[in-house]
């Protein structure tokens, strides 16, 4: 897969961009989690369940795993929790803090991703608050949070101009993803639709495949 070019040097691939389950048990997450690594374009870290202690050790733990395979790590609404562990970058939703401030404590080689939900405004405002990926979603309904504003394709094509990586996210399978890829995903963020798959390598791979020949790679 070809790289994205972000904001501040920082590169993310095309491809499968991997949340992690929520797990209360750090071995458990990893367990679930580093098989998948030669897959992911980068990895998410995502417990709502897990205590302070316990989600510090997996972080720790799962950034050195993406380290060692070249993978990008991402903390989840938490941009202290990801300078605490020297993460790539730190995904924040509507009400985890502006750009400004994350960047002014992650530096600016740190990847900083947004959710957009179903709103271009908010992506244009944070392209240029200077936002390196935007996140739009749900596409489709999604067991991870069922009651998710509902987002259109069409917004994957109309926010192209801003220049920067856009992420679909929400109830997305092997199966419905390549529209999303053909309307200008750039990544494909995947928590229930591999980790309860029966074979989540398999499924890795089946999500990966929505992108050949896709007129972009």
């Amino acid at each position: 897969m070809p790289e994205l070019p972000l904001h501040r040097g920082t590169r993310l691939e095309r491809g499968l961009y991997l949340i992690t389950p929520d797990e209360r048990d750090p071995a458990r997450l990893l367990e679930c989690v580093l098989p998948l690594l030669p897959f992911a374009a980068c990895v998410q870290l995502r417990a709502k369940s897990m205590g302070d202690h316990a989600l510090r050790d997996a972080g720790t733990r799962l950034r050195d795993a993406c380290a060692e395979t070249g993978v990008a790590f991402i903390v989840n609404d938490d941009a202290r929790l990801a300078h605490a562990l020297h993460a790539d970058g730190v995904h924040l939703g509507e009400h985890d803090g502006g750009i400004p401030e994350a960047r002014t404590l992650l530096g600016d080689a740190a990847i900083i991703g947004i959710s957009c939900y179903d709103d271009l405004q908010r992506a244009r405002d944070a392209a240029a608050a200077g936002a390196d990926y935007i996140a739009f979603g749900a596409f489709f309904p999604s067991p991870t949070k069922p009651n998710a504003r509902r987002a259109s394709p069409a917004l994957l094509r109309d926010s192209a101009d801003l220049g920067i990586p856009r992420v679909a996210i929400g109830g997305i399978t092997p199966d419905n993803a390549r529209p999303l890829v053909e309307a200008g995903a750039d990544l494909i963020a995947v928590i229930s639709g591999i980790f309860d798959a029966p074979d989540p390598v398999a499924t890795a791979r089946a999500y990966l495949s929505t992108f050949q020949n896709d007129g972009n790679a």
